[in-house]
């Protein structure tokens, strides 16, 4: 069964769709929110958006693009709501989670933690256009135009955003690597 068969499940309230949906999904749609709101609020943003798939009952429509694209942008828009859509979104400093490294060097690993802590606080760092746009078409690997879509805005408004976005990241990673080579020496 797809996606979209899972969606139409879910909607009829299916509980076992809605769970395998939940299941396939909700991983992306958390990342979304932490990136976006922090990591204590996308728990919430989570299972909000999986409780509105769930209340859409009456809805037999289909997403215009994928199901991955149509969840995160029901979390959107609750994200949106919770912080409202021109106000500096909140951002906790905390790591989204640990990744392991396979290399069996503890300097090695503590090296990769301290990389991937700089990249996530830098794209956290970014006013909230860019980084919206760097965590769906980057992070997420969304399509330029179903950004664009899930965005209500142009595609060029999104390579625009991205190309910005990219720019001040690599400013910030090169101020935070800067940093750390000093605090070595």
């Amino acid at each position: 069964m797809d996606d979209r068969d899972l969606l139409e499940r879910a909607r009829k309230g299916d509980e076992p769709a809605l769970s395998h949906l939940f299941s396939q999904h909700q991983r992306q749609v958390f990342h979304y929110a932490a990136y976006m709101c922090g990591p204590s609020a996308a728990d919430d943003i989570v299972q909000e958006t999986f409780l509105v798939v769930l209340r859409q009952t009456g809805r037999r429509d289909a997403p215009t693009s994928s199901v991955r694209a149509y969840l995160i942008g029901i979390a959107r828009h609750l994200v949106m709501k919770r912080h409202g859509r021109t106000s500096e979104w909140a951002v906790d400093e905390t790591v989204l989670e640990q990744v392991p490294s396979a290399e069996p060097n503890a300097f090695d690993r503590l090296a990769a933690a301290q990389s991937i802590d700089a990249i996530r606080g830098a794209v956290r760092s970014l006013p909230p256009a860019y980084r919206e746009a760097i965590v769906l078409c980057e992070l997420q690997e969304m399509d330029y135009s179903i950004a664009a879509a899930l965005l209500n805005c142009p595609v060029g408004t999104v390579r625009s955003r991205l190309h910005r976005g990219r720019a001040l990241l690599a400013t910030k990673l090169a101020a935070s690597m800067g940093e750390e080579v000093e605090r070595v020496r």
